[in-house]
């Protein structure tokens, strides 16, 4: 099956399911899938079941999508995303993304629990997504392209759309919410990075990283999807607090952050 094929395959299925098409996805990162929760007459999807998909297997990803209605929209949650770690190719990691845009989705939010890099932030703080770099090694778009998908060369120039960020922007200052702004930078992983990667990774202009959200992206530009970016800082990256990195101390992080995230999530998807 060509890319288009195995994309059409899979919306095709999840339409049979919805009761409703969908106007906005959202992709809940670790700790973070609770927002799930908050949705209205939910239709629960594993991932299992969709032709095409492969299973996320990382700690606090539920695997499934959620599909419903959040502040008054029609929205398809994905409650755990894939990650090259995992051991997934790129254009699996791609897959949901072109799904989700075949659907007839307007807009794609991104989230993740990220490592703080920029001194001037706090375990704790959000950070909208302004710009990325992408230091995984690879590129979902490597391999033939799918001219159906999007073209060959894609402009990465407007990745994070601005139109979405300023309403990020105006929902947070209404909710009296900080918002930091910043550069995410994917890594591979599953290691965290070493000290003097985080000091490389500030010195080439990153404030934040993790290791997923950035092939999302890339494929959501190639088949014009408008995005928008927040991470949650769950943990200085290695060096800065002077102890080691712990995967739980993140999930603790983003449990415990989780309702004012929901709630800024929550009212910028009512604002798009």
């Amino acid at each position: 099956m060509t890319t288009s094929e195995t994309v059409r395959a899979a919306a095709d299925f999840l339409q049979q399911k919805l009761s409703e098409p969908p106007e906005l996805a959202l992709v809940l990162g670790s700790g973070l899938g609770g927002l799930a929760d908050q949705i209205q007459d939910p239709v629960v999807i594993p991932y299992r079941e969709i032709p095409g998909f492969p299973l996320s297997t990382a700690p606090g990803h539920a695997g499934q999508f959620v599909a419903g209605r959040l502040a008054g929209r029609r929205v398809l949650c994905m409650q755990g995303r894939f990650h090259y770690y995992e051991g997934h190719e790129m254009s699996a990691i791609a897959l949901p993304v072109r799904v989700i845009k075949a659907l007839g989705c307007q807009a794609l939010i991104l989230t993740n629990a990220a490592g703080g890099v920029n001194w001037d932030f706090s375990v704790g703080d959000f950070m909208l997504i302004t710009d990325h770099i992408n230091f995984m090694g690879s590129n979902p778009l490597r391999g033939a392209n799918d001219d159906a998908i999007g073209p060959r060369f894609c402009d990465m120039t407007h990745v994070y759309t601005p139109a979405l960020q300023d309403k990020a922007r105006a929902v947070a200052a209404r909710q009296k919410v900080t918002l930091r702004e910043g550069v995410y930078l994917g890594y591979m992983g599953p290691s965290y990075e070493t000290p003097a990667e985080i000091r490389a990774f500030r010195t080439l202009g990153a404030d934040a990283v993790g290791m997923s959200t950035v092939p999302e992206a890339i494929a959501a530009s190639h088949c014009g999807l408008p995005v928008l970016g927040l991470s949650l800082i769950t943990n200085m990256a290695a060096g800065m607090a002077g102890k080691r990195l712990d995967g739980d101390e993140v999930i603790q992080i983003a449990n415990q952050r989780g309702p004012v995230f929901q709630q800024l999530v929550t009212g910028i998807v009512a604002e798009i």
